[in-house]
This record gives structure tokens, C-alpha cells and sequence, in this order.
């Protein structure tokens, strides 16, 4: 696949000719722009995008193990005061809402747009994708921000200034792309394209994207479980789900396009955490560590997952530094004898990009059966979660480790009372280092794990619940946005 880094550098010159609108949503209509541009060329770009802003310094990853207190930093840096602050502001994170829209959506949204119009499209399988993704997209848009520009949002430029749209309206509406998007999808035939290696996530399996589009929905659903009026609605939608038949994702979901060690073609994760093309150690590297919570949290439950989650530091004992220290004591949390993050993390520049881990879908499905929305057996699917963790980490000892007489832990050692609790506990601790935002958005939900501390000399009492708006649209589009929120008590729709 390491053709596909120059496919995606043609690509991106391609697509963004005559795209010089300062707008981060206008995506520009103009006739010079070439919009014949071959879908297996567009398809690559949007996929890449996908994994480097969710993984990549700055963004959603690194904000969720911030908040989640996987990470802190050591002494040499002070790389994170704003997170450990709390200090969101306009300007904190905004390049999450602008990366999202003016790149990464709106690469799929011109997938879809060159061919959408043309009812003998061959190209139903890439619009399918694209719908799949821009659902999976746009969840994570409305669960940072709340009501957020959706039906007017990618209007190639013939709408700069998008109205916003209800977040309970966009979830609805997400569950409706992806049945679409299913249903495109299982009603081509042989004259249709299907994508091969240009497809950098399932290389064309358009069973496995059925599959995601599944977990992506569930995922939708579960969310609002504590939603009283879309109760029958989410037990309807389950229904749905397994009625159609293709099931959940049975693999970690990850994008690679032959990452390789050169410039700008590492694995987007490992370049920021990772070492340096020529093999130094990079000021991100060094900064970044464990915090002291999650080492004693790993620690008191014999979690084995510790050692790759988190290097062992020269002492030869895992040491994690508190959020939020302002006076380190001397040489204590320098970074050579900290635990940095950690082998099954970063692995080397040629490793896969994740995008969904199989994990997740099964603490979704135990999550499911435990709210009775589903029929099955929740602890074969919690414990199936736990050593899917394990797996993909390269750990081994799960069934040890959920074996021990510990809340949490063991399913058999919850009370009934806290099985949901336990399921988002160890989705928390599954989901570390890799898509910990959703860590924060589940934690926003149901309010687990509970006892996470907030960062030393922070004076709020926990952790915000959403971002402010960015500056890009308090500048670019005033007159259709909301009042901003109030970050630490105004909730996304769903929260409990």
C-alpha cells in the first residue's frame, strides 16, 4: 500500500485546486476545480484525514487522556497547563471543529457529491463509505460541541455561513445516513466499483463496512440511553441492527496507507509520540507520561496491561506524575525516570492508525444487553471486551486478570447495581492511548469512572462537559451562532 502516500499527495493537489476560500466550511464550486477527480484518488485523502485528526497532537485523542487523566507530563516541559487548567476558551481545541470540517468531512462530502446526483452512479459503494464516515464524524462533533451546523454544513460553498442544527436532530438524522448508507451499499451489483487498496481502512471488504456502520449506530443509540423519549427508539434500532444481519465489527478497525519512516509518512500517532525520522527522541516523546492516578489505578488492580500502555522508566518501577504539579520536586519526574507512553502505543512509525477498536463494540454490546435493549449474555460480552483490550495491546493474562474478586474487574464481583460502571471502567482503561476522547464523552454520560481526580490547583469541581465554539466561528459565522455554553454545566442532550 505505500503507493497510496503518493495517490493521496496527487489527491490532495488535485481536489484543493481553486480552493483558496478563507471559510472552513465553504468548500469551493469553482468550475476550475477539477470535480471529475477519480474516487478511488478522493477516498484515501478523507480516510487519512479520519485517523491523523483524531490521533495527532492536539486533537481529540490527546484531549480525552488529558481529561481522563491518563497522561500528565514531566518535569522539563509544560506542554498541558491549559488541559490541566481547564482553560477552555474559544481558542482551546478549536482545531478540532476546524480540521473536522474544512478537511476531513468535507473530503467526503465531495466523494459524495460527484456522484450522488447520477441515479446510475457505479460508485455506490464509495458514497456508502463516505455517508458511514461522515456519521462517525459528525457523532463526535455533536457530543464536543452540542447543536452544530449539519444540514446546511457542506454546501460547497454556496453557504458560508451554515445555520446550526439541533443536536438531538443531527442523531436522529445520523441514524437515518447510515441506514442509507447500508442500504446503498447492499444494492450494488457487479457493474458497480468496489474499492481495493485505495480503501486504507477495510481495503474494499464492503461486509466489514456494513459491520462498522452497525457499531457506529450502536454507538449512536447507546448514547442516549438515559434519553426517556428515545427509549422505544433505541430498542427499535437494535432491532434493526441485528435484523439485518451483518453483525458488528469482529476486528480492531485501523487505517494504514504504507506508513513508513520518512518525512510526513509515519503513522500519525508514532510521529507525534514516537521517535523522530532519524531515530531522536522528540519533545512530545519526553513530555508526555503517565499521571500517577492511572499508574496506582493499573497497579492495585494487577493490570498487566501497564507495562504496554506505559514504559518501564530506567528505576525499573512505573512512576506516574500528578496533573497539575506546579513545584516538581528536584529530578523526581524528569522524563528519563517517568513512565512514558508505552510500546503497544508506539510501536514504530509503521504502525496502524486506529480508528475503532474491537473492544469498544463489545462493552457496547454488553452495555446493550445489560440496559435490556438487547438479548445475550452482557459478561461474556464485558469479558470478551477486556481480553480484546488485552489482544490488541499484545498483553497477555485477561482471563486472570477479570478473574480476581475485584469491583470493576471481575463482572462476578460487581454488584448488579454497578455492572454499567464496571463496563465503562474498563472501556476507559481499553480505549487509553488510542480514542480516550470517547473515554471523556462516556464519562460526561453516566458519570464512570467515578473517582477520577481533577488536576492539582484546579478550583473546578470536575471536568468540563463540552468545548466552547471556536474562534474560527465566533469570526466566520456570528450571526447563526448560539450563545456560548457554559463549558463545566450546560450537558450535550444525552447526559444523565
Amino acid at each position: 500500500m505505500k503507493r497510496y502516500f503518493k495517490y493521496i499527495q496527487i489527491s490532495l493537489a488535485l481536489i484543493m485546486l481553486g480552493s483558496c476560500s478563507d471559510d472552513y466550511l465553504a468548500i469551493n464550486d469553482d468550475p476550475n476545480n477539477p470535480t471529475d477527480v477519480a474516487p478511488d484518488l478522493i477516498l484515501p485523502v478523507a480516510q487519512k484525514y479520519s485517523v491523523s485528526y483524531n490521533l495527532a497532537d492536539r486533537y481529540t485523542n490527546t484531549l480525552g487522556n488529558l481529561f481522563m487523566v491518563n497522561w500528565s507530563q514531566s518535569d522539563e516541559y509544560s506542554w498541558y497547563y491549559d488541559e490541566f487548567n481547564y482553560s477552555v476558551s474559544a481558542a482551546f481545541y478549536g482545531r478540532i471543529w476546524n480540521a473536522t470540517y474544512a478537511n476531513t468531512l468535507k473530503q467526503y462530502e465531495v466523494l459524495c457529491d460527484l456522484y450522488v446526483e447520477d441515479e446510475n452512479s457505479i460508485y455506490d459503494n464509495y458514497i456508502g463509505i463516505a455517508e458511514i464516515m461522515q456519521a462517525y464524524h459528525f457523532q463526535t462533533l455533536v457530543d464536543t460541541y452540542g447543536d452544530i451546523p449539519y444540514s446546511e454544513a457542506l454546501e460547497r460553498g454556496n453557504n458560508p455561513t451554515p445555520a446550526y442544527d439541533d443536536a438531538q436532530t443531527i442523531y436522529d438524522d445520523l441514524i437515518v445516513k447510515i441506514d442509507n448508507a447500508i442500504a446503498l451499499i447492499k444494492a450494488t451489483d457487479s457493474d458497480d466499483e468496489v474499492p481495493g487498496d485505495d480503501d486504507i481502512i477495510f481495503g474494499g471488504d464492503m461486509t466489514s463496512w456494513i459491520q462498522f456502520a452497525n457499531t457506529v449506530k450502536l454507538r449512536i443509540l447507546i448514547r442516549q440511553s438515559d434519553v426517556t423519549s428515545k427509549q422505544a427508539d433505541i430498542t427499535s434500532g437494535i432491532a434493526d441492527i441485528m435484523s439485518e444481519g451483518s453483525g458488528f465489527i469482529s476486528a480492531d478497525v485501523v487505517a494504514n496507507p504504507g506508513y513508513e519512516n520518512d518525512e510526513n509518512k509515519q503513522s500519525p500517532f508514532y510521529a507525534d509520540y514516537g521517535l523522530s525520522v532519524a531515530g531522536e527522541d522528540t519533545n512530545n516523546m519526553l513530555a508526555t507520561c503517565a499521571s500517577d492516578y492511572i499508574i496506582g489505578y493499573l497497579e492495585d488492580t494487577n493490570d498487566s496491561r501497564i507495562d504496554y500502555l506505559y514504559s518501564v522508566p530506567s528505576t525499573g518501577t512505573h512512576l506516574g506524575v500528578p496533573q497539575g504539579l506546579l513545584d516538581y520536586p528536584t529530578g523526581l519526574y524528569v522524563s528519563d525516570q517517568v513512565s512514558l507512553l508505552g510500546p503497544s502505543l508506539v510501536s514504530s512509525p509503521e504502525q496502524d492508525a486506529p480508528v475503532m477498536l474491537l473492544a469498544e463494540s463489545y462493552f457496547l454490546q454488553a452495555e446493550a444487553i445489560q440496559r435490556n435493549f438487547m438479548t445475550g449474555d452482557a459478561q461474556a460480552m464485558y469479558e470478551a471486551g477486556i481480553s480484546a483490550s488485552f489482544d490488541y495491546l499484545g498483553a497477555t493474562g485477561a482471563s486472570t486478570y477479570y478473574a480476581q474478586g475485584i469491583a470493576n474487574v471481575s463482572w462476578a464481583a460487581t454488584p448488579d447495581t454497578d455492572k454499567i460502571e464496571a463496563i465503562i471502567t474498563q472501556k476507559w482503561l481499553a480505549l487509553n492511548g488510542t480514542n480516550a476522547h470517547e473515554s471523556w464523552i462516556e464519562y460526561n454520560r453516566t458519570g464512570f469512572p467515578s473517582g477520577i481526580p481533577v488536576p492539582l490547583n484546579n478550583t473546578n469541581a470536575d471536568r468540563p462537559v463540552r468545548l466552547s465554539y471556536p474562534t474560527s466561528e465566533i469570526t466566520g459565522n456570528a450571526g447563526n451562532l448560539p450563545d456560548q455554553p457554559d463549558e463545566f454545566t450546560e450537558y450535550i442532550f444525552w447526559h444523565n
